[in-house]
């Protein structure tokens, strides 16, 4: 790994980290319900453009590094955007307002649905 690269993750890593606050924050704002429909939005989203251009750039795990768009893009920017910590935050706050159904569906929803919009974006990718 260079010193490019690190530059590349962190600058991404920013633009990501700000992008997803600033998505969440209007799509709750227009959205609000129990059911955080931003980080959910955010990471279903996030799932598809990763796997859209890593097919489309057939770009397998063995190459997720050295290069600017794998770096900045993919790591950096994509990296930032999605969220699996605050989507875990967000299910313990609807547990602790005894919304435990709420959480659960929350969590499932949001693991198959990322599944589904990864292979959405492969399959994508590959037509």
């Amino acid at each position: 790994m260079d010193i490019i690269d690190i530059v590349w993750v962190g600058l991404g890593g920013g633009v990501g980290s700000l992008l997803r606050w600033q998505v969440g924050r209007l799509v709750e704002r227009h959205i609000g319900t129990p059911f955080k429909v931003g980080t959910f939005f955010i990471n279903v989203s996030g799932a598809f453009v990763i796997a859209y251009i890593s097919a489309s750039l057939a770009m397998g795990w063995e190459h997720r590094y050295g290069d600017v768009i794998s770096s900045l893009v993919l790591t950096g920017v994509l990296g930032g955007y999605t969220t699996f910590s605050t989507m875990q935050l967000d299910a313990v706050q609807m547990a602790a307002a005894r919304r435990h159904a709420l959480a659960i569906v929350y969590l499932v929803t949001s693991v198959g649905a990322g599944l589904l919009a990864a292979a959405a974006g492969v399959a994508l990718a590959r037509v």
